[in-house]
């Protein structure tokens, strides 16, 4: 069993930047393909960004393009995702996922870990 546990959520102002975190447990992380989500309130959740095993490859939805970086520290076991220049619509809870086999990186069924979830919040 792996166990996600995000952290790095708060509050900022709509330019500003913060870091989110994804500590795993439980499970080879050099093993996981490893995404995030995140969820507005009355909205669907929605992908952000993936990233393969070893790093190498990294997938991100439209809205974050050239704003969001996802990385790996794999000997760390811990999953990163630095989000500059934020927009009040950035405001979600975001989620970090692990995925155990390639799948559709953009699609939460495809994962089979989840995180408990970090709150961002945008002011404008």
């Amino acid at each position: 069993q792996v166990q996600l546990v995000e952290s790095g959520g708060g509050l900022v102002q709509a330019g500003g930047s913060l870091r989110l975190a994804c500590a795993a447990s439980g499970g080879t992380f050099s093993t996981l393909h490893m995404g995030w989500f995140r969820q507005a309130p009355g909205k669907e959740r929605e992908f952000v960004a993936g990233i393969n095993r070893s790093g190498s490859i990294t997938t991100y939805a439209e809205p974050v393009k050239g704003r969001f970086t996802i990385s790996r520290d794999n000997a760390k076991n811990t999953l990163f995702l630095q989000m500059n220049t934020l927009k009040p619509e950035d405001t979600a809870t975001y989620y970090c996922a692990a995925a155990r086999s390639p799948g559709l990186v953009t699609r939460s069924g495809a994962y089979d870990y989840w995180g408990q979830g970090t709150q961002v919040t945008v002011s404008s």
